[in-house]
C-alpha cells in the first residue's frame, strides 16, 4: 500500500512537453513540402525535354539548386519526424526503441547529406 496521493502517483507520468513542438514542426514541413513540390512539378513540366544535359543544366541554375537542396532537406526531415512518431508509438521495448531511433536518425542524416551533396555536385559542375 502506498501513502502517496493519487495526484502524487501520476505526477511526472505525463507528456514530455515536446509533443506540441514536434506536431507543429511536422505541420510546417508539410506546408513547405506542398509549395516546394508544386514548384518542382511545375519546373519539370516546363522543361523542353528530360535528357541528361537538359536536366543537369536546369539543376545547375542557382535558384533551382537552392530550392532542390531545400526540398531534399525538408523531405528528409519531415520523413524522420514521421518515422520517429511511428517508432515511439509502436515499439514497446525501451532498448529496441532507442536502437531503432538511433538507426533511423543515422539513415535520415546520411540520406539528406547524400541528396544535398548530389544537388551541389551538379550545381557546381563536378558531375559532367
Amino acid at each position: 500500500m502506498s501513502l502517496r496521493s493519487p495526484l502524487g502517483r501520476v505526477l511526472g507520468l505525463g507528456a514530455a512537453k515536446e509533443g506540441a513542438s514536434h506536431w507543429w514542426t511536422q505541420r510546417v514541413t508539410s506546408v513547405a513540402l506542398v509549395f516546394l513540390g508544386l514548384w518542382f512539378v511545375a519546373a519539370l513540366a516546363g522543361l523542353p525535354d528530360y535528357g541528361y544535359e537538359t536536366v543537369r543544366d536546369w539543376i545547375a541554375a542557382p535558384v533551382n539548386a537552392v530550392l532542390l537542396a531545400v526540398l531534399t532537406g525538408t523531405t528528409v526531415y519531415h520523413s524522420q519526424l514521421g518515422v520517429q512518431v511511428i517508432v515511439e508509438d509502436y515499439v514497446a521495448h525501451y532498448g529496441l526503441k532507442i536502437a531503432t531511433m538511433l538507426l533511423i536518425n543515422f539513415v535520415h542524416v546520411v540520406l539528406g547529406a547524400l541528396g544535398i551533396f548530389a544537388v551541389l555536385r551538379i550545381a557546381f559542375g563536378a558531375a559532367e
